[in-house]
């Protein structure tokens, strides 16, 4: 493990979607290192994510199983397949982002996470930090940690810690990143949602507004 760990590497937790500070904090390391042996927290990030709708914002949560309440580490939860969450939460993006300039495009790319059948939360998580990998055009490293890290040794070995810093709801009103969203004139702008907002909002040109070099929209 010592091998991975520098002070290049950002040690933190795996989101579901994640809001745009987090992805800001990602593109600043050229490595990360995601800590899925860490506990479950309730009402993390981990299984849910806000969108913005027409009413303000929208939680989205991924259904867990039972066993969600107990001291159980991310890589072994499971998601709840006995309702139809994947189809109900595919209509609610649609609702809130069929007439933002950019969700047309990756319309066919998003529907298969809505389709395919995850039984782990970290499967649901990774392959969504793939895709904002890809569309943002993020040349960093990704790795998985295969046991816990305690504070103090990553502490030791230069890692940047931020695990669990980054906390629902949202909230970070960092000026740099302000961008026209479908229904701001009625809700006003809503900061700190998932990064899909950023996206489909102002597609590839998103990883401008977090380097904080893209005019405000």
């Amino acid at each position: 493990m010592s091998s991975i760990l520098s002070n290049e590497n950002l040690l933190i937790d795996l989101q579901s979607v994640p809001c745009i500070s987090y992805v800001k904090m990602l593109i600043e390391y050229p490595r990360w290192l995601f800590d899925i042996n860490l506990y479950h927290e309730k009402k993390s990030y981990a299984n849910r994510f806000y969108v913005a709708g027409p009413n303000g914002m929208i939680l989205i949560s991924i259904p867990l199983e039972k066993g969600k309440r107990q001291r159980t580490p991310v890589k072994d939860i499971r998601i709840y397949n006995r309702e139809a969450w994947q189809a109900h939460h595919w209509k609610t993006l649609v609702s809130a982002y069929r007439r933002s300039p950019w969700f047309e495009y990756f319309e066919d790319e998003l529907r298969v996470f809505f389709e395919k059948r995850y039984a782990f939360l970290v499967d649901w998580n990774r392959d969504w930090l793939e895709w904002i990998k890809k569309v943002l055009q993020i040349e960093a490293e990704i790795h998985f940690t295969d046991r816990f890290i305690p504070p103090a040794e990553a502490a030791g070995l230069a890692a940047v810690d931020y695990r669990y810093r980054i906390q629902p709801p949202p909230g970070n009103t960092d000026p740099e990143i302000r961008y026209h969203q479908v229904f701001e004139e009625r809700t006003g702008f809503l900061p700190d949602l998932s990064i899909l907002d950023l996206i489909c909002c102002e597609g590839r040109k998103a990883r401008s507004y977090l380097q904080g070099i893209a005019e405000n929209g």
